[in-house]
Formats: structure tokens, C-alpha cells, sequence
């Protein structure tokens, strides 16, 4: 996205009135000074060791992509009443929910705008059905955080299909200006799942989660995440796990009770044992494509949940 980046590193993908435009993009470049492993950026990237697609044309592609990944990232912060980002205050938090909203739809529509580049008669369809999963995604998981309602795996699995829908996407769109045509649909679920999966395991598991978002940050958000739920389905005669979840608590001492509460269902175990069957299967999904060793780069990295884990008491 180098070329394609002006002024204070907000992606500018017209001329227009720049000066202007960075003022109403401000969340947004402070938003990209955030920094991160990017594992999604980097699954999608992969992808092109098969697709061959010229340098030019996938400008235009990671450019549409980052500009829908920034603009959800803004209102997902404001959804989720975020605090931190990465260790950093979120910009909504700064520049205010109006403008930092505002920014959001202005940054999504420029992606959609940019889309006219890869001058394919499907792209905008493309991105439109893109806009419309992640959104469907986002407001499924706000309803179920809101009614207190626990969705079952499969639920579970059919909202990761939605709302991670842009590595399919990435795909899919690189596929509209590439001759290899492969179907690469159960590979994508595969790794959206993994990829979910992880990043809810990381979350309660994880210093650096703790570091950069808080301690347990997704008990706080009364999110329904997949160790979560396992314990909420396995143990109907409980209810502490999603009274405490309903609370969206700040109290360490109670979500140090739950953290307790999921070591004990088994619920960090079967996570455990869920990420390790999803790497198997990606791999093997990778080898029946021919291999791909950038790819298998990105998943040895993504292996740091099986090194880094938490003692999932920190001190107060």
C-alpha cells in the first residue's frame, strides 16, 4: 500500500482536496500507527505463491482490502467500547465517536471507489457482498453480547464464515484478475476458523493480549467466544460462567473466578486441542493444492499460542 500512501500515512487514493481529507481521515491514520502481526494481511498475501497476480493490479486489491480492514476496525472499537488497541488508546477515544464514525464510512466507500481500478465488471458486486457479511457478522455477535444469548458451535462457526469474510474475499477478488481459477473455499474456512479461534484462546491466554488490550479483555466486552461457549454448553446447570459475562465486568477478581471456572470445564483444553486439528488441517489442504511455503510460514507463526501462554493470574 506504500505507493498509494500521502501525507500522515492515511491511504489516499485520490487526489481531492488532501489537506481536507487527511482533517476527516485523522482516526484513521492514527488507527495505522497501531502496530501488529497482521496474521490476516499475511494469510490473504500468501495466497498469491498460487495466483500470480500482477503487482500492479494487487496494489489495487490490498488497498481496497485495508481500507474495508480500517473501517471496521473504527466502529468495532466504538461497538465494543474499547479502550486499547494494541496498548494504544483507540481513536474514538481521542477524536470522538462522530468523527471517528464518520471516518469509518468515508474510508468503506473509498475502498468500494477503488474497486473501479481492477476494471472488472464483478468487483463492486464483490465488494458489496464483502461489506454486507461483515456487517451481518458484526451485528450478530453484538446481538448475541446484548441479549446475553450464547449461540451454539455451529452458529458459532457460521458467524466466523460472515464476519471474516474478507480472506475469501481477498481471494476471490485476486481470482477476478488471475488465471488460476482453484477453488480454494475449504481451505479459506479452515483458516478463518483457526484464525478465530486463536485470537479468542489468545485473548484470556495471552500476556501480550493482556500487554495490549487489558486482562481478559473479551470477558469485559461480554463476548461469546469459543472457549466461552464451550463451557456455557457444557455445563447447562452452571450459570456462573454467563452471569459473569453478563456483567461485562472490569473486576479482576471475578474474571480471574471465570478464567478458574474455564480451566475447569475444560474449556482451554478443548480450544488446545481445536487449534491443533484446524493446523493439521490446513496443512494438509495446503499439501492437495501443491504446497505453498509462504503460507506454511504464516502458520508456524500463528503457533504462538503454544508458546505464550498466560499463567492466567496476573498479579493485581
Amino acid at each position: 500500500m506504500e505507493e498509494h500512501v500521502k501525507g500522515n500515512g492515511v491511504p489516499c487514493l485520490t487526489m481531492g482536496d488532501r489537506e481536507q481529507e487527511e482533517k476527516i481521515l485523522q482516526p484513521v491514520a492514527h488507527t495505522l500507527q497501531i502496530p501488529g502481526k497482521q496474521h490476516l494481511v499475511k494469510l490473504a498475501s500468501a495466497y498469491n505463491y498460487w495466483l500470480k497476480v500482477p503487482a500492479d493490479k494487487l496494489t489495487v486489491v490490498k488497498d481496497i482490502e485495508h481500507a474495508f480492514h480500517y473501517s471496521l476496525l473504527l466502529i468495532d472499537d466504538i461497538e465494543d467500547n474499547s479502550v486499547l488497541r494494541r496498548g494504544i488508546p483507540v481513536a474514538h477515544s481521542i477524536y470522538g465517536v462522530p468523527s471517528t464514525t464518520n471516518a469509518s464510512i468515508y474510508l468503506m466507500l473509498k475502498g468500494v471507489k477503488r474497486a473501479l481500478s481492477l476494471n472488472h465488471p464483478d468487483a463492486i458486486a464483490l465488494c458489496i457482498e464483502q461489506l454486507l457479511d461483515m456487517y451481518y457478522g458484526q451485528g450478530l455477535e453484538i446481538y448475541w453480547r446484548e441479549n446475553n444469548t450464547c449461540p451454539s458451535f455451529e452458529e458459532y462457526k457460521q458467524l466466523i464464515q460472515r464476519k471474516l469474510a474478507s480472506l475469501l474475499f481477498r481471494v476471490r477478488l485476486m481470482q477476478l484478475v488471475s488465471d488460476n481459477k482453484t477453488d480454494f473455499t475449504k481451505l479459506n474456512r479452515i483458516m478463518q476458523l483457526y484464525w478465530q479461534i486463536r485470537d479468542d484462546y489468545c485473548n484470556l491466554c495471552m500476556q501480550q493480549y493482556t500487554n495490549e488490550r487489558g486482562y481478559c479483555d473479551d470477558i469485559s466486552e461480554g463476548k461469546f467466544s469459543f472457549p466461552i461457549i464451550h463451557a456455557i454448553l457444557n455445563n447447562p446447570d452452571d450459570q456462573q460462567v454467563i452471569n459473569i459475562l453478563r456483567k461485562q465486568t472490569q473486576d479482576v477478581k471475578l474474571k480471574k473466578h471465570c478464567m478458574t471456572l474455564l480451566e475447569k470445564f475444560g474449556s482451554f483444553s478443548f480450544t488446545r486441542h481445536t487449534l491443533e486439528e484446524l493446523d493439521a488441517e490446513a496443512r494438509a489442504e495446503i499439501a492437495k493444492h501443491g504446497g505453498n511455503p509462504v503460507l506454511e510460514n504464516v502458520l508456524n507463526e500463528m503457533l504462538d499460542w503454544k508458546k505464550n501462554r498466560d499463567d492466567k493470574n496476573p498479579e493485581q
